[in-house]
């Protein structure tokens, strides 16, 4: 499975100290060149920069061909490198945030994976803890999906527990 990841998803699964989960769930995850010099930003939190600079093998750096394609819409160097990569490589998913870059990745046929779909599907798998992860990202500088979505992943890893 080829799966490329954009800034965020990797940053915050870094910061709040569950990065570990995507070879679990990827086994392999590429990043464009400017993926990695995000998260080598001076605002960029100690703990990221560091994980980054020392990324387990997992985790693989490829440059973009950034002409392979031409965005419609206004996105940022790293999300222009992942698509790029996502479309040279044939790639399975992209791990993705933001909002408007979604619309880009739907216009090229991309399948996206956001993060909260990330822990949500680490935690059926047993590798994280949701309302304890929830609670964490919660106190990050990360844009939380809306109230309801939040509630409505929780209540499914809750019936999902409680169903054995």
């Amino acid at each position: 499975m080829i799966i490329v990841s954009d800034t965020t998803p990797l940053r915050y699964l870094i910061e709040i100290e569950k990065a570990y989960i995507l070879e679990s769930l990827f086994d392999r995850i590429i990043i464009p060149q400017a993926v990695f010099n995000d998260l080598q930003r001076p605002k960029t939190p100690k703990p990221v920069k560091e994980w980054i600079a020392n990324h387990p093998t997992w985790l693989e750096i490829r440059q973009a061909d950034v002409s392979f394609y031409t965005p419609q819409k206004r996105i940022g160097a790293g999300e222009r490198e992942a698509f790029a990569l996502a479309l040279e490589l044939q790639a399975d998913a992209v791990l993705l945030d933001d909002k408007g870059a979604m619309v880009e990745a739907k216009r090229l046929g991309l399948v996206t994976i956001r993060t909260f779909d990330i822990l949500e599907r680490a935690a059926t798998e047993n590798l994280l803890d949701l309302p304890e992860t929830v609670d964490w990202i919660k106190r990050t500088s990360f844009r939380l999906p809306p109230a309801k979505i939040i509630d409505e992943i929780l209540e499914r890893d809750r019936l999902r527990k409680q169903s054995g």
